[in-house]
Order: C-alpha cells, then sequence, then structure tokens
C-alpha cells in the first residue's frame, strides 16, 4: 500500500478532490499536483511521443523536462507535474500530436537527443 493511499484511509479534513481521466474517475487530496495523483491512482503514462508513439508520464517532477504534458479543462499542453489539483477537473491523455513539444519553444521532448530515445520510458 503506498504512503498516499494510507494517508487517505486514516486523514481528517477536507474531502478529496474527484478528478476524471478520459472518463476514468481519479481522487486527488488537497495540495497534490495532477501528476501525482494519476500516480497515486495507478496511471503512469498519459501521453505518447510524437516519432515512435512511445509511452511518457512523470520523469523529472519539477516542471524541467516536459514529458508529463496533459490536458487539462481543454487546454493542451500543461505540465502535470505543476498543475495543482482541483475538483472537478477533466484530464485528457495527449497522442504526441500537436502538443507542443519541441514546436519553437526551444524545449524537446529528449527523443534523439543525447543518450538516446529510452530514457524516460514508462510501462
Amino acid at each position: 500500500m503506498s504512503h498516499a493511499r494510507s494517508e487517505r484511509s486514516t486523514r481528517s479534513g477536507p474531502p478529496p478532490y474527484r478528478l476524471t481521466f478520459d472518463g476514468a474517475a481519479v481522487t486527488a487530496l488537497p495540495g497534490q499536483s495532477v501528476g501525482a495523483a494519476l500516480m497515486a491512482a495507478g496511471i503512469v503514462a498519459w501521453r505518447t511521443t510524437r516519432r515512435e508513439g512511445r509511452p511518457r508520464g512523470l520523469f523529472c517532477g519539477i516542471g524541467v523536462c516536459f514529458d508529463c504534458l496533459i490536458t487539462v479543462d481543454g487546454r493542451p499542453g500543461q505540465r502535470a507535474c505543476l498543475v495543482p489539483a482541483r475538483d472537478g477537473m477533466r484530464l485528457s491523455a495527449e497522442d504526441g500530436e500537436g502538443d507542443g513539444e519541441g514546436e519553437g519553444d526551444g524545449e524537446g521532448d529528449g527523443e534523439g537527443e543525447g543518450d538516446g530515445e529510452g530514457d524516460g520510458d514508462v510501462g
């Protein structure tokens, strides 16, 4: 049992938030990021890379790598590790097409750079 789940059962205070990810119910504790809530729910990947279709989710966890891009309430390209969870959020996976990774912003997704594409794979 993970720490987050054991904390849920013994914690008093505000009720958990209810979010949806591609139509599935996900709960989040107040103060959790969207990425942390997805990981606690067992969802480890929510986007794929453009070229290879490889799964991506949390990698750095601090907003540097752009692996955790997700669509939040209809807004694509949000970093799940930085977006605070709120009650009623609608989250959806990104398929790597038109998600902004490396398009004119000087940032990339690490594909084909440095030591290879395999870094950061989930699943």
